[in-house]
């Protein structure tokens, strides 16, 4: 039997996202505006992601059109530059300070031009739009770059790229070039549109420092079935990848005068917390949000280690703690606390101050008392959901009140759930105290959403980490001193070698581990490095300078939040001058598009900011907008268009009848975008779907008389058939099946269990629904698990979650396991040598998750469980009776009754086909 691959113990996860699409308003136009090409090109240097997304389109209509460019990219990525060409004349896009922006907008008002707008999509994306007339047969050409360092979330980023044509491209390519000198460990990808059709179109080269993904579809493949001219190539692409790293932790890395230091250590014990979870309980965390949390708060709870303390304070009108003092986070001790948290109900006002003061008065007490643990780290966790309403309500005051009482002694980390609450509070209220804030999206998955933010912070390796260079070798280094370390996060320090600096460049980074410090020494040859940057010929050259301005400005732009009125204007200016220099489109600048003369819509792309209740900041000057109150973000009109915007969607939409003509003159009249979002998320909750009532039973039943004539007596209907808990194929046959009905279980079950493929299956059976609440399969020796409910998926690896709907394709190949959805919603988890276990919502009669098993000869001989059973000593007891409906299957010396039954099988999409099996009940 074929050994996995182990799995690798943490990852890096690149972040791209972008996303094109031609959404035509008629069918008759669907041919008038061809995307005839769509490439996108992402540069990925140590980190730093450079990415041009280039679509060339043609009006092959007899009439003037006008075609809208959309994207969308990441909210921490810049835009450095946008240009159209038409029929060979260049349009570009230029980055100005946002007054300079407003002057040219106010112009284009005044010749009664409209206005265009930027806003932010979902939880990390923001939306780019330019609209362009085009002439029939004129062709047209949208480039638009923007760069992003990647960050490191729990050991992981993510490339993704979000793709949606909406047509068959002739050109489509996407190319991601990686370069990394510290060596690539594991590379996956991961597609929600690929299946194992299109899989030939994609292909991936890696040696051990460079990597190169392509996928290049032909027209064919991207084709739904040879007879639809729909295309098949929509949803989202990721690339995920790791490097290797040395005992030091460190990599120093050094281009074009340049150097960057990415610290990681691997191999460090985890410091003792203390921490203090501070929950809103208020009235309107009712109904989903209370349940949420404390469906959140409960396996938190179970994540704490030992070695930690913990308490629990919950607060609405008025503030109350779950015990006097920290309290060791023992067996017994989070027990009591998941009792506690269960019951927590919601009602009444939100008294933030007095929560917060609470918190801090418990681990002062605890200090004061020498109670916590030597060395270690202290923490406070705020949940809330709204503004302050009762006790102390001024933002300022209870912002002053926090941070003065803690005085840097504890790290604060604000949770905002939903929209109601301002976030721009929360960011300062972290940010004054050594933390940070979130926000968590109201929808299925924001349990998981807390579950996550929660393991980022539950691991701390170092405190007071001070990264020290020679006062000889560099200049101008970004920030260099820092709270704490988190395992699977990642510190990056960058700045300018001098121009007399060493040939070699060393490092010292100091922290402290559990009461004692620690020092990692970190060198790098100046030339050396150069040279290995010089090399690579899809390396974007000169990167690491803009990899250095790119950090800066956002450090400035998070000192800004905390600093004091008079701080603030220095700041600013030094952003400001940054972003001009390199070309950033930054909260602090605007780029103006330029358009051919005579088009109305002038438009200015700026960065969105949010402002209070996740609202952007926006002008809406000569374009009027309507939004449905308390729909989500997408649901945003303008007047001219007539488009509904489709958050998650990006590309091309053309409209007959375009007001002017089209001149193709060198004079150029500004396009302004403005920002705006509200970016509240709807909930999606699973449809329940209606069981189709069952055919009649003609050609079911072939025993009967032929000679009766008339039915005198009414027969009383048929209980629909239902589709078993279970399906299994039976050993050594690929026809017969053994439907398991589960009649008598209490708790999670042990479904199987295989210790020599290293894969474990327990699920939840509720009897009165007669369905699993819940079922999980773990593979030990890739560290990951599949978490099924009704509601979603969710797979855990290396302690980050990832959440995937039901019906959403997903095509995932990773180091030792392929997992593929289709749109019937199965999930099939394979790997070669390896048995195939499926999970699927069933919704057709007898809704609810089911299991799958292919590929069962693989089981070895130690396979166990409730169904695992089933695959080991299995023989049928020769028959005592004639009737060849019920049988004895002998299980591992057991009997058990099997009764031939008519069911549905599951494993056909809904409403499924109706088999006869061998009934067994457990």
């Amino acid at each position: 039997m074929n050994t996995p691959a182990p799995a690798p113990t943490c990852g890096i996860m690149l972040v791209l996202l972008s996303l094109l699409a031609l959404l035509p308003t008629t069918t008759a136009q669907k041919n008038d505006i061809d995307i005839y090409s769509l490439t996108v090109d992402s540069k990925v240097s140590s980190r730093f992601a450079h990415t041009v997304v280039t679509s060339r389109v043609v009006n092959r209509a007899d009439t003037l059109q006008e075609v809208t460019f959309q994207m969308e990219l990441p909210k921490k990525a810049f835009i450095t530059n946008f240009s159209m060409i038409i029929d060979g004349v260049t349009y570009p896009g230029n980055i100005k300070d946002k007054a300079a922006a407003q002057e040219q907008y106010a112009k284009a008002v005044a010749r009664g031009e409209s206005a265009g707008l930027v806003k932010a999509t979902g939880r990390k994306l923001e939306q780019f739009q330019v609209s362009v007339s085009v002439a029939p047969a004129a062709k047209v050409t949208f480039e638009l770059v923007y760069e992003e360092l990647l960050k490191r979330h729990l050991g992981v980023y993510e490339l993704l790229l979000r793709v949606r044509p909406q047509q068959l491209v002739k050109h489509l390519q996407m190319d991601i070039h990686i370069f990394e000198p510290q060596g690539i460990s594991f590379l996956e990808t991961e597609s929600t549109f690929l299946t194992n059709e299109l899989a030939s179109a994609l292909t991936t080269s890696r040696n051990e420092t460079k990597a190169h993904i392509q996928f290049k579809p032909t027209l064919s493949q991207q084709q739904k079935s040879p007879e639809q001219e729909d295309t098949v190539v929509d949803g989202n692409f990721i690339v995920r990848y790791d490097v290797n790293r040395t005992l030091s932790g460190g990599s120093i890395q050094i281009e074009n005068g340049y150097f960057v230091h990415y610290f990681a250590p691997e191999g460090l014990p985890t410091i003792p917390k203390n921490v203090i979870f501070v929950i809103d309980k208020s009235g309107s965390m009712h109904g989903k949000k209370i349940q949420q949390t404390r469906e959140a708060l409960i396996k938190i709870l179970d994540d704490l280690s030992p070695i930690d303390k913990f308490n629990l304070v919950s607060f609405s009108g008025v503030a109350t703690q779950w015990m006097p003092s920290l309290m060791p986070a023992s067996g017994e001790n989070v027990e009591k606390a998941r009792s506690y948290a269960s019951d927590i109900q919601a009602r009444g006002a939100t008294n933030i101050d007095s929560a917060m003061l609470m918190a801090v008065q418990l681990l002062d007490e605890a200090n004061r008392k020498e109670q916590l643990p030597a060395g270690s780290v202290s923490l406070i966790i705020l949940l809330t959901d709204g503004d302050p309403t009762v006790g102390e309500t001024n933002p300022k005051k209870i912002q002053k009140n926090v941070q003065d009482a803690i005085g840097g002694q504890y790290n604060l980390f604000c949770l905002g759930f939903g929209f109601d609450v301002s976030y721009a509070f929360l960011e300062k209220l972290a940010l004054d105290n050594g933390g940070l804030a979130r926000r968590i999206y109201e929808d299925s998955d924001s349990a998981v959403q807390l579950q996550d933010f929660y393991q980022e912070v539950a691991n701390p390796l170092l405190t007071a980490v001070a990264f020290k260079y020679p006062s000889n070798a560099v200049e101008e280094v970004t920030q260099d001193n820092f709270h704490l370390l988190f395992k699977g996060s990642e510190m990056v320090v960058a700045g300018k070698l001098r121009d007399q600096s060493p040939d070699v460049l060393s490092a010292k980074v100091s922290g402290q581990l559990l009461m004692q410090n620690i020092t990692f020494q970190t060198e790098a040859g100046v030339a050396e490095q150069e040279k290995e940057f010089r090399s690579p010929k899809y390396i974007f050259h000169g990167f690491m300078e803009r990899l250095w301005a790119y950090l800066t400005i956002q450090q400035l732009l998070e000192q800004i939040v905390s600093a004091s009125d008079a701080e603030k204007q220095a700041l600013e200016a030094r952003a400001l001058g940054l972003s001009l220099n390199y070309s950033f489109v930054t909260p602090l600048t605007s780029m103006v598009v330029t358009k051919p003369e005579g088009q109305e819509e002038s438009q200015v792309a700026e960065k969105p900011v949010e402002d209070g209740h996740g609202v952007f900041r926006s002008q809406s000057i000569g374009n009027r907008r309507f939004r449905k109150k308390g729909t989500s973000a997408d649901a945003l009109f303008t007047t001219r268009g007539g488009f509904r915007g489709q958050a998650g969607v990006a590309g091309f939409f053309p409209k007959l009848g375009a007001p002017g003509p089209l001149h193709h003159h060198h004079h150029y009249s500004p396009v302004l975008y403005d920002v705006t979002s509200d970016l509240r998320l709807s909930s999606f909750p699973m449809p329940v779907l209606e069981s189709p009532a069952r055919s009649g039973p003609h050609g079911r039943f072939h025993d009967v008389d032929s000679g009766i004539k008339e039915i005198t007596t009414t027969a009383p209907p048929l209980a629909p058939i239902q589709a078993p808990p279970v399906i299994l194929p039976l050993p050594g046959q690929s026809v017969d099946h053994l439907c398991v009905d589960i009649k008598h279980s209490q708790g999670p079950m042990n479904l199987l269990s295989d210790p020599d493929q290293g894969v474990e299956v327990t699920g939840q059976y509720e009897m009165e629904k007669a369905q699993f609440s819940w079922i999980e399969v773990t593979f030990k020796n890739l560290q990951l698990q599949v978490h099924a409910s009704p509601e979603h998926v969710v797979v855990i690896r290396n302690r980050r979650s990832s959440v995937y709907k039901w019906k959403e394709t997903l095509f995932s190949v990773m180091p030792g396991l392929k997992m593929t959805m289709d749109k019937a919603g199965l999930l099939l988890l394979s790997s070669p040598g390896r048995v195939t276990i499926g999970l699927l919502f069933w919704d057709g009669p007898g809704q609810g998750l089911r299991l799958l098993l292919r590929d069962t000869d693989r089981f070895s001989s130690h396979v166990s469980g409730t169904l695992g059973q089933f695959y080991q000593d299995v023989l049928w007891v020769p028959r005592a009776a004639a009737d060849d409906c019920k049988r004895t299957l002998r299980v591992q010396g057991r009997d058990h009754s099997a009764t031939r039954k008519l069911k549905l099988d599951y494993q056909e999409e809904a409403p499924g086909t109706e088999i006869s099996c061998w009934s067994v009940e457990l």
